[in-house]
């Protein structure tokens, strides 16, 4: 159910945002495989990338909601390392391609 003031979404759009968001995933993803650095949670942040990459593969059902939360695990994780900075803005901008998320009804 599409909410007020959402732009409605065709199949051409979607498909468009899923590239987008497969695209920045990939490209972080390997960024981070050829960052020297070894942190702390750095597994939190490629599982996370792991299930944003499954959910805009072919046949991966994109949900905003979960999307958000993967974003800010891997934003807590290599938030500070500023050499992934460029490719995390974009998975950033690929996730909020999806628009915001609903609101509960009041």
């Amino acid at each position: 159910m599409q909410s007020v003031g959402q732009p409605r979404v065709t199949g051409a759009d979607e498909e468009l945002r899923v590239l987008e968001l497969r695209a920045a995933v990939s490209r972080l993803r390997r960024e981070l495989a050829g960052h020297p650095a070894e942190f702390k949670d750095r597994a939190i942040a490629e599982d996370e990338l792991g299930a944003l990459g499954a959910m805009a593969a072919p046949g991966g059902t994109p949900e905003a909601a979960r999307m958000r939360r993967s974003l800010l695990l891997i934003v807590g994780s290599i938030g500070s390392v500023s050499a992934l900075a460029s490719a995390l803005l974009g998975v950033r901008e690929a996730v909020d391609l999806f628009g915001d998320l609903p609101r509960p009804p009041r």
